[in-house]
């Protein structure tokens, strides 16, 4: 019945927790019936069960921190390369290819198309980056003189998959962006989702 059930789950955890039970009896079932074989095989398969059921445990806290912990950007600025753009100039153009996300570490900039400023601890240019056409959707210039902390493509999709937090924040920016853009449209108003 135990091994029926196994087949049943269709998620991780319950399927580990099961295992070990039908591990347990099992090997009980071997003991007392002098099937040595069955007993030995349930007595490996135990702790192979457990330690994948750990292991389990474990991704799910990560991901259960990584999606309630916000994102240090100290964590980031290493990966990241500084850029000092003079009050004026363009960061990128609408059109442009995306290949990079910025940080503003010190300064304002400007979306043109929506006339919106961000300013110090600020991040733009992650929805162009993870677009499929990897279009820039508006144009970004500098109010005044800027620190700015550009983390490229490549990087950034690492960051992406080996950094749970990094990839929650993203996708949480993003998708405050987007939806922001749905209260817009839903009001008639122009969206402004860009970078």
């Amino acid at each position: 019945m135990a091994v029926l059930a196994t087949f049943c789950m269709n998620t991780m955890r319950p399927l580990r927790i099961l295992a070990l039970a039908s591990n347990v009896l099992f090997a009980v079932y071997g003991f007392f019936g002098a099937l040595y074989p069955v007993l030995i095989l349930h007595l490996v398969l135990f702790p192979i069960n457990l330690a994948r059921l750990v292991q389990v445990q474990r991704l799910i806290r990560r991901v259960h921190t990584a999606s309630t912990a916000g994102l240090s950007m100290d964590d980031l600025l290493p990966f990241m390369r500084r850029r000092s753009v003079r009050a004026g100039e363009t960061v990128f153009r609408k059109g442009d290819f995306a290949d990079s996300l910025y940080y503003v570490g010190n300064g304002t900039v400007e979306i043109k198309e929506i006339g919106k400023s961000l300013e110090a601890g600020d991040v733009f240019g992650e929805i162009g980056l993870f677009s499929p056409d990897r279009k820039r959707t508006a144009t970004v210039t500098c109010v005044t003189d800027c620190d700015l902390h550009e983390l490229g493509e490549a990087k950034a999709r690492e960051l992406y998959f080996q950094n749970p937090a990094f990839g929650f924040a993203v996708f949480r920016l993003i998708m405050t962006r987007l939806s922001a853009d749905t209260g817009l449209y839903m009001e008639g108003r122009e969206p402004k989702s860009t970078t």
